[in-house]
């Protein structure tokens, strides 16, 4: 087994100032963070113990100002907040943003869209739910499983292991020899 020790450890700084606005916001009003702020079971406990509300869907939220967590949301989840008229505070990171900008970017110039990363995570759902058609990949499989089309536009969530979407993108250039593929690096330097 070879054992790598990471050489930043802790939050992200998008992290870590969406905390920060979080806990500024709920001392002016009550707020609800529009699902988990961060993957840390220990920092969630510590924002409901200082009232913040946790809630996955607009519908379940019940104070007037909701947050969107440092993993962004799509345009359609973004609508249903404000369908509900809640006051909305933006805590998306700057790099998700871009990777937002870049699939968008992407998608406008006529590409097929590829995500590099996981399907049930809230940063790729932000990413796609706005696509009529996009291809998730986190392995080969998924890779082998994508149908041919002359232009493809690979992205990744920003937090994916480098190392791993190298050799993604790698494979997906060997599977489609004749199509155009444009790589847009997205994973962010703090996971670098």
């Amino acid at each position: 087994m070879k054992i790598i020790r990471a050489e930043h450890l802790g939050m992200c700084f998008g992290v870590r100032d969406a905390i920060a606005l979080a806990l500024d916001q709920a001392q002016a009003q009550p707020l609800t963070i529009l699902g988990e702020l961060v993957h840390n079971e220990t920092v969630l406990a510590s924002l409901q113990q200082k009232g913040i509300r946790i809630e996955h869907q607009p519908a379940a939220v019940t104070t007037p100002t909701v947050m969107i967590t440092a993993h962004g949301a799509s345009e359609r989840m973004m609508n249903r907040v404000r369908e509900r008229g809640l006051n909305v505070v933006e805590a998306t990171c700057p790099l998700v943003h871009f990777a937002h900008r870049a699939v968008a970017k992407l998608v406008e110039e006529g590409y097929h869209p590829i995500i590099i990363g996981r399907r049930d995570h809230v940063e790729v759902r932000g990413l796609t739910e706005d696509l009529p058609e996009v291809d998730v990949v986190l392995c080969e499989t998924d890779v082998d499983a994508i149908r041919d089309h002359p232009r493809f536009g690979v992205a990744a969530q920003t937090t994916q292991p480098i190392e791993r979407v190298r050799h993604l993108v790698s494979l997906i250039r060997r599977r489609f020899p004749n199509s155009e593929i444009r790589f847009m690096d997205t994973v962010c330097q703090p996971t670098k």
